[in-house]
């Protein structure tokens, strides 16, 4: 037996804007269509679609020649902008839709979850989707039968296993069609990005029967917008940008890659009082990261410490107004947040209308090495935000060396403190 779970050469898909689009197809026209598939590979391998030049519209590439193959038992995280073909590949993949060119070879049995009840009739019960969506997959019914109160227990439906799913919220429609597809043991499970419907509490329990599944051996097409899901859960990473692999790799590089295409570090921002941003109360009017001579460095030495500050000006007398930092990693995790809250004389005082500058020292030796952005803030006794600005000043930290000794991997962690060790013999 082949280690490819999923193999995909040259694949690419076309769309024409505007054109006339085809008419429902009848169940003999569906069975015509499944016999003479295996020639439409073959001839789709060789040539491009022949609509006359009359018949046609804008074109648009959703797919463009792209090839990968996922070994068996990987989990494979997709990413890329909105609009870059994740979802397309995806329904290639499941048979959903037919490639323009190219083909996808598929070796296993395929659960998928593209949408909130994708394979789900409204009219039928929990129970009865359970089965019908186990038939589809080929189980018998005494399989699916077996993982039945798995499924339901998961789902969280007990109650409403036999109400009709059309009486379903989105959320229960999710939790039901999440169990289904995890738990009648398809060899391969693509899944898009549908788990942002769910809550919290529910896509934590997801990501880890996810993870459970890839440690049983099984194979996982992973689309999604959470890098920080795709760097705990993958094993390799594709980055797709219009339809065309633009990275293919290890996780952390493919993401690292990705985020330095989306915005290249700017260590200060500036507004003039009318564009500001704020409310009639306070406005912010300028954030930096600098060094402690208030230069602007293309990046910052772990060994360095870097400071952080913001001008803002007071429009009303007010009792309390505090600068608040919240510096956030490049995955989107809040690493830290300070305030002036205990400052004595600027924490708790009253602000006459003015300009004012703040600024804190984040310590040399905390940050690990990577691309960080700031969320700058003012808080009114520390109720309500007056102004916001997130993500207009980012800034990267690298490793200089002076920790590390003779070890040379990568350093595992957010943050990176250079704490006090102390050994003894004894």
């Amino acid at each position: 037996m082949t280690d490819v779970a999923i193999r995909v050469e040259n694949l690419s898909k076309l769309y024409r804007i505007g054109a006339r689009q085809e008419s429902y197809r009848t169940l003999r026209d569906t069975l015509a269509g499944a016999a003479s598939a295996p020639f439409r590979r073959i001839k789709s391998t060789f040539q491009r679609s022949s609509v006359p030049a009359s018949e046609r519209s804008d074109e648009f590439w959703a797919l463009k020649d792209v090839s990968f193959e996922v070994k068996r038992g990987e989990v494979v995280g997709v990413i890329g902008r909105n609009g870059a073909g994740k979802s397309t590949l995806l329904k290639i993949l499941s048979r959903i839709t037919e490639p323009t060119s190219g083909y996808a070879d598929i070796y296993g049995r395929v659960g998928s979850l593209l949408e909130v009840g994708t394979g789900f009739h409204p009219e039928l019960t929990g129970r009865e989707n359970i089965y019908l969506n186990g038939a589809i997959l080929g189980m018998q019914r005494e399989e699916i039968s077996r993982q039945f109160d798995a499924i339901v227990a998961f789902a969280e439906v007990e109650q409403f296993v036999d109400t009709a799913v059309k009486h379903y919220s989105s959320g229960m429609y999710l939790r039901l069609a999440f169990a289904v597809a995890a738990h009648l043991e398809p060899e391969i499970l693509l899944v898009d990005e549908v788990l942002a419907v769910g809550d919290a509490q529910f896509q934590k329990k997801c990501l880890g029967k996810m993870s459970e599944v890839a440690k049983e051996g099984r194979t996982v097409l992973f689309v999604s917008h959470d890098l920080t899901n795709i760097s705990v859960l993958c094993r390799s990473t594709v980055l797709l940008t219009t339809g065309m692999i633009a990275r293919l790799g290890a996780p952390a590089d493919v993401i690292d890659f990705y985020l330095n295409q989306q915005q290249q570090s700017r260590r200060s921002a500036f507004w003039d009082l009318s564009e500001a941003p704020g409310d009639a109360v306070a406005k912010i009017t300028s954030l930096c990261a600098c060094r402690e001579d208030q230069s602007l460095p293309d990046s910052f030495a772990l060994s360095e410490p870097i400071v952080l500050g913001v001008e803002y000006v007071v429009l009303q007398d007010r009792p309390r107004i505090n600068p608040v930092f919240v510096v956030k990693n490049a995955l989107g995790l809040a690493v830290f947040s300070t305030s002036n809250f205990e400052d004595r004389e600027w924490g708790s005082r009253s602000y006459a209308p003015g300009r004012y500058y703040a600024e804190c020292q984040v310590p040399a030796h905390l940050l690990n090495e990577g691309r960080y952005s700031i969320h700058a803030m003012l808080v009114q006794e520390t109720r309500s935000v007056n102004a916001s600005v997130e993500g207009m000043v980012t800034f990267s930290v690298y490793d200089d060396g002076i920790t590390r000794g003779d070890y040379v991997g990568d350093w595992v962690g957010v943050v990176r403190p250079r704490c006090v060790w102390r050994t003894e013999e004894r």
